[in-house]
């Protein structure tokens, strides 16, 4: 806490001699991604939140950190509360808080590269409204006192081969660049780093679990492109990979770049771009047309050589599960009852041994007994790793990356005998699991439409879970991937053929234990004849038994029971081949029928 009241202080004096009232400061860094390399992580030096989301707020005297549902448990562990004020998105609004705790006048500063453009407007006109101004600072204020900051790791980026990516560069740069003028413009900002990575069939390897590499593009209406990055991270070959209309320069040369757009109409995504990109590209002569990415959707709808290739990674992936479940087993049953750390480290080590593996799509949540209640627990972020209690639960929730591939997955397994309460809030879970992987819809339905198929059960009786049921994700690129989502808040994107998207309900009792079952699925059109209007549905990738010992049958009808022993059959089937021994053996009971 001395060394966080100690960050705080620098930061006000920086404050003081600016002549700022108060200080933005999100988790995000310039390029907006929800992982961040370890010199960009800003917030948690000011705050020491760990967390993927968080916001904070610092006036003269006081600061307030905002977080989401995940973290409301996790955020009062982490930070001082004689510090920092708790407050929750979605309650208070940022320019509120900022309006109660300031006088008129006053002034709000921000680094606008760290900002979406929407956030940006919106913002300067909620203070406005309450008689404050939002400017945007020239420097970081952050980094001006983060004197022990680490050095950025440079690169250089991977070039992915055609067999993993299903086409050319330069075939997706001229197909999306017609969409571009379709659209009325004659360039386009590809921001998102997994946009920029996935259009020029490039890998990064700077940030850890995320294979991106960070820079800035444009693209042009006729499928030229320039691309903005710091010179490290160009690879050799790398004209030769991506095709002919590339041009590279350093990132240092970005407001040049922007600024010579001028009387050019430029989309550019108000919600994914930072503040800075487009405010240069405005105040350059440029026309801005708010728009979506138009990498994401096309990104978002896999081709047959990426759908194939997941597959092919998630048979590897579950190879490692079931031999990390199994091995798990025979550890309880002898009673050694590992902590946290030894457990996650031995599930790597079984996925290292895996083709074409690259390392781990996000820290794992290695949850043993009440840890498991703080969703998006990290083991790595606590001073004691827990230790696997008898009589409760597990949560492991992990993911692999792969050339081939991305994979995500979370099982919930039991520890000796956890008893009817925790075996009932399973069956709960696993119900709504069912449901939403046995939906069928037609085209146009969104993930928030769907959302409640996989609640139902837990709200009949009274029960919920703060986190959305499904995220989209990427290839060999980012386990949390847009524009597809299935969750309670809104989402005008429809779920498309090619589509990739967890399936994660769950349920979180605070103290006491968590659950989540989560498998990855892809949108496919339904092969079912006869319909009067074609349908859609989901086809599960993830190939990994449930837990069979922590289902209620009694609680389960004859379809979900079918679909069960259908889903383990074709676990057998497709696993218990690649596995030999005593693996074998556990995989063949684990995917008995669950009435044997």
């Amino acid at each position: 806490m001395d060394s966080i009241a100690a960050h705080l202080e620098a930061v006000r004096e920086e404050m003081r001699a600016a002549g700022y009232d108060a200080l933005v400061v999100p988790r995000a860094d310039e390029y907006l991604g929800e992982y961040i390399p370890a010199h960009n992580e800003r917030l948690r030096w000011l705050s020491g939140f760990t967390g993927s989301a968080g916001f904070v707020l610092v006036t003269a005297s006081e600061a307030a950190i905002f977080v989401d549902g995940r973290y409301t448990v996790q955020v009062r562990q982490e930070v001082s509360p004689q510090l920092f004020e708790y407050c929750r998105f979605g309650e208070e609004a940022h320019a509120d808080w900022l309006a109660q705790h300031l006088s008129s006048a006053a002034t709000v500063a921000c680094d606008t590269r760290m900002h979406p453009l929407r956030w940006f407007r919106e913002t300067s006109a909620a203070l406005a409204a309450a008689g404050l101004e939002l400017v945007a600072c020239p420097n970081n204020l952050i980094d001006a006192c983060w004197h022990d900051r680490p050095a950025p790791r440079v690169s250089p980026a991977l070039l992915l081969g055609e067999q993993y990516t299903g086409e050319s560069s330069v075939d997706k740069r001229k197909r999306i660049g017609a969409q571009i003028a379709a659209k009325g413009a004659q360039a386009a900002l590809v921001f998102a780093p997994d946009s920029i990575s996935w259009l020029l069939n490039i890998r990064g390897t700077d940030i850890p679990k995320l294979p991106v590499v960070q820079g800035l593009a444009i693209l042009e209406a006729d499928g030229r492109c320039t691309l903005l990055v710091e010179p490290g991270r160009v690879p050799a070959g790398l004209d030769a990979h991506v095709g002919e209309g590339l041009t590279v320069l350093p990132e240092t040369e970005a407001a040049a770049i922007l600024a010579s757009y001028r009387d050019r109409t430029v989309l550019a995504d108000t919600d994914t771009a930072n503040a800075w990109s487009q405010l240069t590209l405005e105040q350059g002569g440029a026309k801005l047309l708010a728009g979506g990415d138009p990498v994401l959707l096309p990104k978002a709808c896999k081709n047959a050589v990426e759908i194939q290739g997941t597959r092919n990674a998630h048979i590897r992936d579950a190879v490692a599960e079931v031999r990390f479940l199994a091995w798990l087993d025979s550890e309880v049953a002898a009673g050694r009852l590992h902590t946290e750390n030894e457990l996650a480290d031995q599930l790597y080590a079984f996925r290292a041994q895996g083709e074409l593996f690259q390392g781990v799509s996000f820290d794992s949540i290695s949850a043993a007994g009440g840890n498991a209640a703080m969703c998006h627990y990290n083991h790595l972020n606590v001073a004691s790793p827990g230790r696997l209690p008898m009589n409760s639960v597990y949560l492991i929730d992990s993911g692999g990356q792969y050339l081939d591939g991305t994979t995500d997955i979370t099982r919930t397994v039991a520890i000796g005998d956890p008893g009817d309460e925790i075996r009932r809030m399973f069956t709960l879970v696993l119900k709504g699991h069912i449901a939403l992987d046995l939906a069928r819809f037609p085209a146009g339905t969104t993930g928030s439409q769907l959302d409640i198929l996989a609640r139902q059960f837990l709200w009949q009786e009274g029960f919920d879970y703060d986190h959305g049921t499904g995220h989209g994700v990427g290839v060999f690129l980012s386990v949390h991937e847009g524009p597809q989502r299935i969750a309670k808040a809104p989402n005008t994107n429809a779920l498309q053929p090619g589509m990739i998207v967890s399936n994660e309900p769950g349920y979180y009792r605070g103290g006491a234990f968590g659950i989540r079952c989560e498998n990855l699925v892809v949108v496919r059109e339904s092969a079912r004849s006869g319909e009067e209007q074609p349908m859609l549905e989901f086809d599960a990738i993830t190939l990994v038994p449930f837990d069979r010992r922590l289902v209620d049958s009694t609680l389960m009808s004859a379809v979900e029971l079918s679909w069960l022993d259908a889903y383990h059959q074709r676990v057998a089937a497709q696993i218990g081949p690649l596995l030999e021994g005593a693996d074998r053996d556990w995989l063949d009971r684990a995917t008995q029928p669950i009435a044997a």
